[in-house]
């Protein structure tokens, strides 16, 4: 390992997770209407679907804010929980399809919701067909519920998303290298999180700015998007 190269110690990022900081675009301009017109829903759950990266989390944390909703994973939520959750109002369960609930519980929870008034969100990767459940009434009591889709990114949302995410980090990257960076990687939104990861790591390993010159240097970091897809 060189000297430029030198090992560096992690550090937590704290991405903004505000309203005003959310991208809006083609591909969650109908999910992010429907979170921002809480509480005025048609249903009392609301499924989050959508790529790594799109702002699952984002839109929930959103929600979670102006209601005051409690957020979990999806492995978290216990049967014995259940009666007390559903009256808390709001409540958000993360990752539904990595982490799964118990199905008895989040069943039980779906039913008990539109009688208590509360207002569930449940973020996953994949629809509820895709989480191999095993309870055929808690898929139906799903599919029953508003899907709010996230699409894969625009050219639009692309560059947008490249220049929030360093501004996260507070680092400004010029328009230039916006441009040359969007040219030269895969339409998703792992890829932009991949060079995103790749260009902040060298950056501090180097103690150089973002430029392209060290754009191509991360691109040779950054997977295809169909590997490990």
């Amino acid at each position: 390992m060189s000297r430029d190269d030198q090992l560096l110690l992690p550090f937590d990022l704290a991405p903004s997770y505000g309203r005003d900081d959310f991208l809006v675009g083609k591909p969650n301009e109908a999910a992010f209407s429907y979170i921002a017109r809480y509480p005025r829903w048609l249903a009392p759950a609301a499924l989050i679907i959508g790529p790594e990266g799109s702002g699952k989390s984002h839109l929930a944390a959103i929600f979670a804010v102006e209601s005051g909703a409690q957020t979990m994973r999806g492995d978290h939520l216990a049967f014995e929980d259940v009666p007390q959750l559903a009256k808390s109002g709001a409540l958000v369960i993360e990752d539904a399809d990595r982490f799964p609930p118990d199905e008895r519980a989040l069943f039980h929870l779906i039913n008990l919701a539109r009688e208590t008034g509360l207002l569930l969100v449940i973020t996953a990767r994949k629809p509820p067909e895709d989480w191999g459940l095993a309870t055929p009434d808690l898929l139906s009591r799903l599919r029953a519920q508003p899907r709010l889709a996230l699409g894969e990114p625009d050219e639009a949302m692309l560059g947008a998303l490249f220049v929030k995410l360093f501004a996260d980090r507070q680092v400004a990257v010029e328009a230039n290298v916006v441009s040359y960076a969007m040219n030269r990687i895969g339409r998703s939104y792992r890829s932009v999180l991949a060079l995103v990861a790749a260009l902040d790591r060298l950056s501090l390993a180097r103690k150089r700015p973002i430029t392209r010159a060290l754009v191509a240097e991360a691109l040779g970091e950054v997977p295809d998007d169909e590997d490990g897809a």
